[in-house]
């Protein structure tokens, strides 16, 4: 393990040629508008470029850097499509895709976490990996009584890469935000730092996951494998094969990418009052169809620990909002903490700023869709809007960071799928009393 800090300063190196790369192409972007060149042509193929390199050296390194370009790919659908369309092929493969790491150090991380007689519980191990994570790849294999099963390891050194990756893309966040904006990226790095050690100790993954399979055993639409075996840094669930949820996104029919849709919306909005957990990391890659319908469900590291299911704030905040009752929602805003001190917003900024959490759930159905999102962002990212204002005296709690990460990443999710959702009436089945003073649906 002595080639650790050598591989950190490698990876540091590349992370750090990003703002230097983007700062070459401004310069050189900027002589070509002295001599005459067209200025959105130009910024248009500076913004292709940039984002080429963000997420080709995302896309190569593992640990931070991959987690942060998957939460990122998240909100795609965000970026507009002159900007999007060159880069959304590597967007996808950052949801499930990264260098693997060679069999002596898949060995050897096995053999301390299983001990050195660790093959002997498989009746088959696949060598080489069948799918990559963040922090770890995994292997198909058999275990010892036959079943089908995915080995997850965690990549050697996973721990220092994780810190200096935050480290690095923290002081990047300012690069990275022409990409997205209206969404402030600096509070998504300091929530992946402060959830990284649950993350890298996969014994919590495993308790998360066996909490979801038993609250979904035998459920009609949702499939979570159940977990066979775990120590800290290797786990050992069912294998079951299914469709990612990025082919529906790409290639799906409208019945299908509405189906798809469906099932993750009422997974993420039932699974607080099943489980007394939220799965906090929504992205493509830890979603599959299966060829009955169901959803399949994986990687549990990240989740928001919700005992009460939805907190009531949350759920408070949303029925006042739909009740159209804004004097009651803003001194319910400031009373829970989620405005500035000293702010001078006003309750119809207050109602204006979170239209776009309702809208979706004034209708029995919601077409979510790329337009759509583009608009939202535009709309509080964009500095003469009275959203941008508005968004800078809001505050989010900590102890919210995890779900409103969860809202976020589904709508982006929703966005790419491009479907038809009844996001009223799921919402409405897990918490009727939001409704119990909103409008009748149109």
């Amino acid at each position: 393990m002595t080639d650790i800090p050598r591989r950190t300063a490698a990876r540091t190196a590349k992370l750090a040629s990003l703002p230097l790369g983007a700062a070459g192409r401004a310069a050189a972007g900027w002589g070509r508008r002295l001599a005459g060149g067209d200025g959105d042509e130009i910024s248009a193929q500076m913004m292709q470029k940039s984002a080429e390199q963000l997420f080709a050296v995302l896309g190569e390194l593992k640990g931070g850097a991959m987690k942060f370009g998957q939460a990122l790919s998240v909100f795609e659908a965000a970026v507009p499509e002159e900007y999007a369309a060159p880069f959304r092929e590597s967007l996808v493969k950052l949801q499930s895709a990264a260098p693997p790491m060679p069999p002596r150090d898949v060995d050897r991380m096995l053999s301390e976490q299983f001990g050195r007689g660790w093959r002997g519980r498989f009746t088959e191990f696949d060598d080489t990996p069948a799918a990559a994570a963040s922090i770890g790849q995994v292997h198909r294999a058999v275990w010892r009584d036959g079943r089908e099963v995915a080995v997850k390891v965690q990549y050697p050194g996973a721990e220092q890469a994780l810190l200096s990756d935050l480290r690095q893309l923290s002081r990047m966040s300012r690069l990275m935000q022409p990409f997205l904006p209206g969404l402030d990226i600096k509070p998504l790095i300091s929530e992946l730092q402060d959830r990284m050690a649950e993350e890298l100790d996969y014994r919590d993954e495993a308790d998360n996951q066996r909490a979801f399979a038993a609250a979904y055993d035998g459920d009609p639409q949702v499939l979570v494998p159940k977990v066979v075996a775990s120590a800290p840094k290797a786990m050992v669930s069912e294998w079951v094969t299914g469709r990612k949820l990025s082919d529906v996104i790409a290639r799906g029919t409208q019945e299908e990418r509405d189906h798809a849709a469906l099932q993750l919306s009422e997974f993420l909005y039932a699974s607080p009052e099943r489980v007394g957990l939220l799965h906090a990391d929504p992205h493509p890659g830890n979603f599959l169809l299966l060829d009955d319908g169901r959803l399949m469900v994986i990687d549990f590291g990240a989740v928001a620990r919700l005992p009460d299911g939805m907190p009531r704030p949350l759920s408070e905040m949303l029925r006042l909002a739909l009740a159209e009752r804004p004097v009651d929602l803003l001194a319910h805003l400031r009373r829970e903490g989620f405005v500035r001190a000293g702010s001078q917003m006003t309750a119809d900024e207050a109602m204006a700023y979170l239209a776009p959490f309702t809208e979706p759930m004034h209708t029995e159905s919601f077409r979510f869709d790329r337009a759509w999102l583009q608009k939202q962002a535009e709309r509080v990212g964009d500095l003469r809007s009275p959203q941008f204002n508005t968004g800078r005296e809001l505050n989010l709690p900590a102890q919210y960071l995890l779900v409103h990460r969860v809202t976020m990443g589904t709508i982006g999710v929703l966005c790419q799928l491009d479907a038809d959702v009844p996001l009223r009436g799921i919402v409405q089945q897990w918490n009727p009393w939001i409704f119990e003073d909103s409008p009748a649906s149109g």
